[in-house]
């Protein structure tokens, strides 16, 4: 494998220029030997650069991949046959080969080494299971009337985010809030647009009904910078002058006004209030606490950005039996791989090497990054405050892992299973008479529902007849463990299941077995749940190959754990559903009209009011829009004049 290679499974750009500029050292080995003695035999052909090391087992499969500030000495220090933690020393035992990348700075391998782990997923390293986005505002500036919004993902659209916030909630509740402070609107542009009178956020008093020009421009831009100065923290600055406007308002009897006033300040004191603790020394950091007990570990992170506290959110990270310091540095490694540091990161424990820590994630955010390991002053009550929610969070954690695995060993005693499932996945379909139609996948283990794991599935097959359940099970499935035979057909990455649940009876589990059958699958358990002659919940009759027809006593909890992953999936497949029925209403039939862009379709829209309107417009009208040609307008015209 070349260095570009290694580099690109890193998933990063800067990574793999530091790769390009790397040597790769691979010895050929003939000697099947492992442990300490196949680490020895690397020393020879190492210096003392940077880089990063790779463990691997004799299967290739990689165990552990370290940094190094000296390569050779670090790898020596695995060379020694004793001396080393249960852990180490397990892993050592495993290794069959070894691989290295060798970089300019130990910043730039650490770097490496966290966009490795990440993708790679090594079975002694620290991982970071949960790592999904964080939700932020974006207040809009590619109009004249700004919108207000939620924005997740890629920040690619212009305008300002404010953020992190902790949780779609918690931003959903500072947009409610925001919005009855300061008016501002909060629908698309096309819906902007097209309106002719206001809607209902006008009507309650949300909106100051831009679209209809009950607000004139500068108005408005007040409006937004008033938003913009609340979310940078200066709420003071804007209470302030509201109350001020308040006052001139009543002295000269505009009641009304002075009103509405009255009810904007409110509402920002609400926010102020949902925040709970608002630092007044601690402008923008993060503050992550880490608690560890029994070697289950919890990472509690509280967002503070503008003097404002945005949320906090747990992680509860695979800890592979590492010390305090290790777990933090491998957090922080792969939590910020994705995401821009802010400007301090408030830390509950000290790193071994808090400086190249603070020097790679400022490389990332390409300025200064500080790290604090507070023992005293508003930083230490802000730890202290998390290092609690950790320690709540996880004592929390630990007891509905408790419930879960004895529900598990019920559960496989009661069907019959030779152990505990550590995956479950339940499959269900939903549909309106076949259209919109699709899968649901949900998982579900010993950590209960793994809504990261989640799947669903659009469903593709034209030649099914409407409401053929059997016929989508089918592709669903097919499509899952086609899918997984390719990407992990030996069984090494924890994504296969041990147990299947179906939505349905005799019928459909021998359906999925005959699918499971092709595929050459034979050894994973698989039960049909059937709502039984009544089909009252507590009735639901269990089906699998070759066994009789089963029940649970109506009290039994395994029943109602079963009930409740069979809710789940269903509960999964009908939101899913309604998605994708809503997009397909909100489609406008210009959409599907070649060459119709944004700027025609919003031309067109604007000049008729509505696109029943331009299906019904003639081609004189359509030709006086402005950017549609005599080419385009009879293409217009065309679509929706031309019979089938």
């Amino acid at each position: 494998m070349g260095r570009k290679a290694i580099a690109a499974k890193a998933g990063n750009h800067d990574i793999e220029s530091m790769a390009e500029k790397s040597d790769l050292t691979l010895p050929q080995k003939t000697d099947p030997v492992t442990g300490h003695r196949c680490i020895q035999s690397y020393l020879k052909t190492l210096d003392n650069s940077p880089g990063v090391y790779r463990m691997l087992d004799e299967q290739n499969r990689v165990l552990y991949v370290g940094k190094a500030r000296a390569l050779k000495k670090r790898v020596s220090s695995y060379a020694k046959p004793t001396g080393h933690t249960p852990r180490i020393a397990r892993m050592i035992s495993d290794t069959a080969s070894m691989m290295f990348l060798t970089t300019k700075t130990e910043t730039e391998a650490l770097l490496l080494e966290q966009n490795l782990i990440k993708q790679l997923k090594p079975k002694f390293n620290v991982l970071l299971r949960d790592d999904k986005s964080f939700p932020n505002i974006l207040v809009t500036k590619s109009h004249d009337f700004p919108q207000i919004k939620k924005h997740r993902g890629a920040k690619r659209e212009k305008g300002d985010y404010y953020g992190p916030f902790a949780s779609a909630g918690a931003v959903n509740r500072t947009l409610n809030q925001l919005q009855r402070a300061f008016l501002l609107r909060d629908c698309t542009d096309s819906n902007f647009e097209t309106r002719s009178r206001p809607c209902l956020q006008y009507q309650i008093k949300r909106c100051s009904g831009p679209c209809v020009g009950h607000i004139s421009k500068q108005d408005y831009a007040g409006l937004v910078a008033d938003a913009e100065r609340f979310l940078k923290g200066q709420s003071t600055n804007v209470q302030a002058h509201l109350a001020e406007e308040m006052a001139a308002a009543s002295e000269a009897m505009e009641f009304e006004r002075a009103a509405a006033l009255r009810d904007r300040i409110r509402a920002l004191t609400q926010v102020q209030s949902a925040q709970g603790i608002n630092p007044q020394t601690v402008k923008e950091a993060d503050v992550i606490a880490l608690h560890l007990e029994h070697g289950q570990a919890c990472v509690q992170v509280f967002f503070i950005r503008a003097n404002q506290n945005w949320g906090n959110r747990d992680f509860y990270p695979r800890t592979a039996n590492a010390d305090e310091a290790e777990i933090l540095e491998a957090f922080l490694g792969q939590f910020y791989s994705d995401k821009e540091p802010p400007r301090q990161i408030i830390l509950s424990h000290g790193l071994e090497d808090p400086d190249l820590m603070a020097a790679a994630l400022g490389e990332k955010a390409k300025r200064k990054v500080e790290l604090f390991n507070p023992i005293r002053g508003e930083k230490h009550e802000l730890v202290t405050s998390a290092l609690r929610n950790a320690r709540e969070s996880l004592a929390r954690k630990m007891a509905e892992t408790a419930t879960q695995t004895k529900l598990l060993k019920g559960l496989a005693d009661a069907l019959d299973l030779p152990e505990p499932p550590a995956r479950i996945e339940v499959y269900d379909n939903s549909h309106i008479q076949g259209t919109d139609a699709v899968g649901a996948m949900i998982v579900a283990g010993a950590d209960g529902f793994l809504k990261s794991q989640y799947r669903k599935f659009n469903i593709k097959g034209d030649d099914l007849t409407p409401g053929d359940d059997f016929g989508m099970m089918k592709e669903v499935l097919t499509r899952r463990f086609k899918r997984l035979l390719k990407e992990d057909p030996d069984r090494e990455l924890a994504m296969w299941p041990d147990l299947l649940l179906i939505d349905g009876g005799a019928g459909q589990v021998s359906a999925v077995r005959q699918i499971m059958r092709d595929f050459g699958i034979e050894d994973i358990a698989m039960v049909g749940i059937a709502k039984g002659l009544d089909r009252d919940a507590g009735k639901e009759e269990f089906h699998r190959t070759g066994k009789p027809v089963m029940a649970l006593r109506h009290n039994d909890p395994v029943l109602y754990f079963i009930q409740r992953l069979r809710d789940e999936a269903h509960r999964f497949a009908i939101g899913t559903h309604r998605a994708k029925r809503a997009k397909s209403q909100m489609k406008n039939p210009l959409d599907q009209i070649e060459g119709i862009g944004p700027k025609r379709k919003k031309a067109l829209l604007t000049h008729f009011g509505s696109a029943k309107a331009v299906a019904r417009a003639n081609l004189v009208d359509l030709k006086a829009v402005e950017g549609v040609s005599e080419a385009m307008a009879q293409t217009i015209y065309d679509h929706f004049h031309t019979q089938a």
